[in-house]
């Protein structure tokens, strides 16, 4: 497909922003976006403290030189600077006086009377356990794939200190869910992401970055190309594809387009189409989203109650039951090398527990929610997204929901759209190929 065409890209997220970049380079793209501002989670807030002012990022924050080789060759593309950052992860429980930090020997034991505790040697010989078994059954080809994580833990005899304080813990806190959400977890789905991000290793771990002065700072490199056809405030109320073409319906009046990318959440897009397909509802009706809130605040009390516990990350469990959704708590100072005169925190799901005067600012975001039957979903993408129906489906919820999703998904339409020869200037070499 040589010819050039004129494509709508609805969403201004990194799946949305990276494809209309990549599209850009052939096609004449317009980009639409319902909100005020671009990046969709890529959400920088400056705060001023102490007469400074500090760009804290309340949405995507990390990423890796293992896992993300799209998206960091992105970044090198259009020169934007990262800096290393540390990756550790805290359970505590307040209620019980429990907690831990995993990111080295005298964190692990900051509360020192686990030092002498058999409940806390039993949870650290399931992980050392879980670790080896998921990595050679996963080698093996002895991962069921219908079976849950739930049921593996269940069938592998797995302490519920393993399950609740450990692995659940942590998996809720990647993927903003609920621990109940994360038992009914894909289980390969969920042992070859952990295996792949170093996970089911206690040595060797990827190194995770951040982008200095927040995230924001690749936005405007990414969207130069076509940042004279960027709609903000312009909400797309209605899709409907004929033989001819593609009509939006937008506070613009109706524009037609040759083909158009919804890089908006499933649930949304499925919104949008006037004429959707039987398919289209089953397939994006299979990947639903949840919302999570979301505080930036300087209220201390959310951290771990010993300083030595106090990591990147740190999960709350409290009582919350298996349906609370994941209450956890980065530390922006530690993420982001911030040398601010409070500690700032970004606190999800556990508002009601933060000092109001302490609160800096409040947000929304969903994430997607992965099940057996959003799995079967994804594998059904070309069913419904093809240059023939004029229709492409893009985002980080057609793989495992984090920025280099977006931008390999970003690239899988720009495939199909014409775009070979650039994409592979994007592609990271030996680790990740282009995406079919």
């Amino acid at each position: 497909m040589s010819a050039a065409q004129r494509i709508a890209v609805i969403g201004s997220g990194i799946s949305g922003m990276a494809a209309a970049h990549y599209l850009s380079q052939r096609h004449r793209v317009s980009l639409f976006e319902a909100g005020p501002r671009l990046g969709g989670h890529t959400a920088t807030v400056d705060v001023e403290l102490g007469g400074r002012s500090f760009a804290v990022d309340t949405g995507f924050i990390v990423f890796n030189d293992w896992t993300y080789p799209h998206f960091q060759r992105l970044l090198g593309a259009l020169d934007v600077e990262a800096q290393p950052t540390e990756m550790s992860f805290s359970v505590h429980e307040t209620d019980r006086d429990f907690e831990y930090n995993g990111h080295t020997l005298a964190s692990l034991f900051a509360q020192r009377r686990n030092l002498v505790s058999p409940r806390f040697y039993r949870l650290l010989a399931d992980i050392l356990r879980f670790n080896r078994q998921a990595q050679r059954d996963l080698a093996e080809g002895r991962l069921d794939a219908a079976t849950t994580l739930g049921d593996y833990l269940a069938r592998g005899g797995y302490g519920d200190d393993f399950r609740d304080r450990y692995l659940l813990a942590m998996g809720a806190a990647i993927w903003s869910a609920s621990s109940a959400d994360l038992a009914a977890f894909p289980l390969t789905f969920f042992v070859r992401f952990f295996r792949n991000h170093g996970l089911l290793s206690l040595g060797r771990r990827p190194q995770w970055y951040t982008l200095r002065g927040g995230s924001r700072r690749y936005i405007p490199a990414l969207t130069r190309p076509y940042r004279e056809r960027i709609h903000l405030d312009c909400p797309v109320t209605a899709v409907r594809r004929d033989p001819e073409g593609v009509t939006l319906a937008t506070p613009l009046g109706a524009s037609r387009f040759d083909q158009v990318v919804l890089a908006c959440h499933a649930d949304q897009a499925l919104a949008l189409l006037a004429d959707s397909s039987p398919a289209e509802r089953e397939i994006l009706g299979a990947l639903p989203y949840r919302d999570n809130d979301v505080v930036l605040h300087t209220d201390t009390r959310l951290l771990p109650r010993r300083r030595r516990a106090w990591a990147s990350w740190n999960y709350r469990l409290d009582g919350r039951g298996d349906q609370a959704r994941a209450a956890v708590t980065y530390d922006m100072n530690r993420l982001q090398r911030l040398d601010a005169p409070e500690t700032l925190c970004v606190t999800l799901n556990a508002d009601d527990a933060i000092d109001p005067a302490r609160v800096l600012g409040r947000y929304r975001y969903a994430h997607p929610q992965f099940t057996l039957a959003g799995l079967t979903a994804q594998a059904r993408h070309a069913m419904i997204s093809a240059p023939a129906l004029r229709t492409h489906y893009c985002g980080a919820y057609w793989r495992y929901g984090f920025h280099e999703d977006g931008v390999w998904s970003a690239l899988r339409v720009a495939r199909a759209l014409g775009c070979d020869e650039d994409d592979r200037v994007h592609a990271a070499p030996g680790r990740t190929e282009i995406p079919a």
